[in-house]
């Protein structure tokens, strides 16, 4: 799991068919001292989660396709959790 900060929506005209229907964010990766850590990622989000919000991302692959009920998907992060301000 990484602490990241919500920076953006994805928008797209094609995607997977097993993203279709999830809104899917660019979230910056944060170290310990709240700075940037790292490479944007791409993650989808069944949270809410807004744009500056701070939150908690899973990167694992497997409990991402157990939650979304498939075998195979390109995504492989997902918002678990938005930190109370």
């Amino acid at each position: 799991m990484i602490r990241a900060r919500v920076e953006g929506n994805v928008v797209s005209t094609v995607c997977h068919q097993t993203m279709k229907g999830w809104r899917l964010l660019i979230c910056q990766p944060l170290d310990g001292d709240g700075k940037d850590s790292g490479q944007p990622v791409m993650a989808i989000d069944p949270q809410g989660a807004g744009v500056g919000s701070t939150i908690v991302i899973t990167t694992d692959g497997k409990g991402v396709r157990e939650f979304l009920g498939v075998d195979k998907t390109p995504i492989r992060n997902m918002i678990l959790a938005i930190e109370d301000e």
